[in-house]
Parts: C-alpha cells; sequence; structure tokens
C-alpha cells in the first residue's frame, strides 16, 4: 500500500488527516520498508493492582473500558482491562493466582510499561527481517483465533525488559484479542480528553543510547528524527542525552535518552535506579485541546508539573513564540508550555509520575504543524522535574 493509512480509513472516530494533524504524520511508501510498522496498537502495562489502575484511567484520564480478561473469562493467572481514547490503547494487567509472574515483574520494576505493541502488515516479513538483523524473538509468529476472527501476532526484546509485540488485526474484528470479552466503562462518558499516542520514551543505561539507536534503525528499519546532547539538554545540575528514532510515517515516535555526566543525579540517573534497568519513562498523548484537557484532568486529581512565572514573562519566550492559538497569560493559568520551530508550534505539559515510584509519567501534546518536542522547553522542564526530585531527596 503506498502512503500510510488509506485517507478515507477512520480509526475509532479519529480520521486520518486529525491523525496527521494530532502526531505529525508524514507520507511513507511501506511497500519499500523491510519492517513495515503501521501504528502503535497498544502500551502494555504490568501494575500492581489492574481494578484501581483500570479505574484511575477511566476516572482521571477519561479512558473508556472497552474489553476484560480474568477469573471469569478463563484466565486464572491475572485480570487485563483495555482501555481507549480515540485510537490510543493502554492495556493494564495486574497478577491473580499468587505464582502469576506479573508479580515477580511487579515486585522488581513497580508499576511500568511491559509492552510497546505495533500493528504491522505482516508479521511474518517483519520477524523474518528482525532474526536476520540479531533481534531476540520472544514469541515466534503465531494465529489466535476465536468466533471474531483470526490475529496473527510475535514479539521481539528491546530495551529492558520491554518487549514489542507484532500484530496484524486485519482478519479480526473482536474488541481486543481471543480470550478478551467486551465490557463497558460504568464510568459516565464525557468528552474525550485526548485521541492518540504521540511518543513513547524509553530510558536507557549510561553509552547504551546509541547501541538502541542502531537496533531500531537497522532491525526494524526506523529513521532517526532528531538528536539533543550538550547544552540543549543540560542544566546547572544535571544532564541526560536524547536521539529519537521513528517508523517510516512517524505515527510511531521513541525518543529514547540517556543519563549524562553532570553535578547531580538526572532524572534518568533516578529513573533506572527506581525501576532498576532500563525501561519506558513516559508517554506523550496527543490532544486538540490541550487547555480542556489539562483543566478536566486537573479537576480529576491529576497532578501537573509547575512552571515558574518568569519562564511566561520572558519577552524572548514572546519574541520566538510568536502568534499561537492560546494567548500566554491563558499557557501561564495552566502552565503549560510553549514551543515552535521551522515547521510550526507544539503546546506540552507533564504530569506528576502516577504511581508510587518515581518512574514513569505522562506528556500532553497538542501540535500546530511541529514535528519537535519542544526543545525550547527542555531548559525549564527539566528545572521543575529537579525541584520534584529534590523534594525526594533523589536530586
Amino acid at each position: 500500500m503506498t502512503g500510510t493509512l488509506g485517507q478515507n480509513r477512520q480509526l475509532d472516530d479519529v480520521s486520518f488527516d486529525q491523525l496527521r494533524q494530532l502526531v505529525g504524520l508524514v507520507e511513507h511508501d511501506e511497500s519499500k520498508d523491510p519492517f513495515p510498522v503501521r501504528a502503535m496498537d497498544a502500551v502494555v502495562f504490568t501494575v500492581g493492582n489492574a481494578t484501581q489502575t483500570a479505574w484511575f484511567y477511566q476516572l482521571a484520564f477519561g479512558m473508556r473500558l472497552v474489553a476484560y480478561s480474568g477469573p471469569e473469562t478463563g484466565n486464572r493467572d491475572h485480570k487485563s482491562f483495555v482501555l481507549k481514547s480515540g485510537s490510543a490503547r493502554f492495556v493494564v494487567n495486574g497478577g491473580v493466582a499468587p505464582t502469576s509472574p506479573l508479580h515477580d515483574h511487579h515486585r522488581r520494576h513497580g508499576d511500568g510499561v511491559v509492552d510497546l505493541a505495533l500493528e504491522v502488515a505482516d508479521v511474518d516479513r517483519c520477524i523474518e527481517h528482525a532474526r536476520a538483523q540479531g533481534a531476540t524473538v520472544l514469541e515466534e509468529p503465531n494465529d489466535v483465533s476465536d468466533e471474531h476472527g483470526t490475529i496473527r501476532r510475535a514479539a521481539i526484546a528491546t530495551y529492558g525488559e520491554t518487549r514489542h509485540t507484532l500484530v496484524d488485526r486485519s482478519r479480526y474484528t473482536g474488541p481486543y484479542l481471543p480470550g478478551y470479552v467486551a465490557k463497558e466503562s460504568s464510568v459516565p462518558a464525557r468528552k474525550r480528553l485526548f485521541q492518540a499516542v504521540d511518543h513513547c520514551v524509553g530510558n536507557v543505561e549510561l553509552g547504551r543510547m546509541d547501541y538502541w539507536v542502531d537496533f531500531y534503525n537497522r532491525v526494524m528499519g526506523f529513521v532517526n528524527m532528531a538528536e539533543f546532547i550538550g547544552d540543549d539538554i543540560a542544566t546547572d545540575y544535571s544532564a541526560l542525552m536524547s536521539k529519537v528514532v521513528s517508523n517510516g510515517n512517524h505515527r510511531v515516535k521513541f525518543p529514547l535518552n540517556e543519563p549524562a555526566i553532570a553535578k547531580r543525579k538526572s532524572q534518568i540517573d533516578e529513573y533506572l535506579e527506581y525501576y532498576e534497568g532500563a525501561g519506558c519513562q513516559h508517554i506523550a498523548l496527543a490532544t486538540n485541546d490541550i487547555i480542556s484537557t489539562v483543566a478536566a484532568m486537573r479537576e480529576a486529581g491529576v497532578e501537573f508539573l509547575d512552571t515558574p512565572d518568569s519562564y511566561y514573562d520572558d519577552p524572548e519566550l514572546r519574541a520566538r513564540i510568536g502568534e499561537v492559538r492560546v494567548p500566554i497569560e491563558v499557557l501561564k493559568e495552566h502552565r503549560i508550555l510553549v514551543d515552535r520551530d521551522e515547521d510550526g508550534y507544539l503546546l506540552q505539559i507533564f504530569t506528576q509520575p502516577v504511581g508510587d515510584r518515581p518512574t514513569v509519567f505522562y506528556e500532553l501534546i497538542e501540535r500546530h504543524g511541529s514535528l519537535g518536542f519542544g526543545k525550547g522547553n527542555f531548559k525549564a522542564l527539566f528545572e521543575a522535574i529537579e525541584r520534584e526530585q529534590e523534594r525526594r531527596g533523589n536530586l
């Protein structure tokens, strides 16, 4: 198929054109791609209490429960809740059986992402290429079926204990996977707060960033989008290095961070210490109305990083940003960051960590042409994170 997705295809009420605007898609001929990834399929979590976490994402993030697997469906090992918001899909798993391996994973890492599942057109082609490039195949291509059809899937290993499950849904009409039943939220429906996953950020150990960038280039055919090093991504106290890889249509973007030598412990060092290894640090969620989304999430109890007044009062910011959809005074009221590049501008804000450990957090992002990641905001963002690290005694 030439292009990314058919222009007339709808994805859970989010059209191709809306997705192009939301997450910065580009045209791509997947017939020439050795590992053609079409989109994120799901962000899969292991948590200590899946029942309560599923409620959290419904109440605080406005997601809708769409599918379930657990003891009532014959799954004696764990409970699994599938939640959606537009094309974004979260799967939350928590152990039920005392012997479930999910307990061991959670004991070590706490709540976190175990799988960044990807939608692909040809599972076997992707696995054949990955194997030839030296990737570790965790699950060989196989079919799983029920009355709704058949899913073809496989899995490869990436950084830490994270995996990429590859999924072909072209012959399946069920709510998620065979073994799951459709289940509706009991939480009253409200306006959708976000429409897609924009990008997922991985933190890796010192000296391993280039290894994993090469992995995505070589094994999965991803291209390099951006690189941030040196003063771009440092404060007076801490520093890190970051490179961004993406699939051909830019619908799947993976920034990869590693710590850099500095006076004190960086946010990456803190993550690696508390997660006990490499893993997914944060998930960026694309919204077309960041003001109302942040207001609704704050009302539901979600806490965001603060930004000092001086950020908004700086005349250099106003000169650099120019005209944007939301007045600077309104951005200041909601503590939302703004950045502009050669393609346009973006608005963004970051939550506090959502679990007990200072590991996984979220970004909300509203794009207006920009394909970037808020480079102009890095210093303000990292200083805000450092203030929280200092409060936790981890700077």
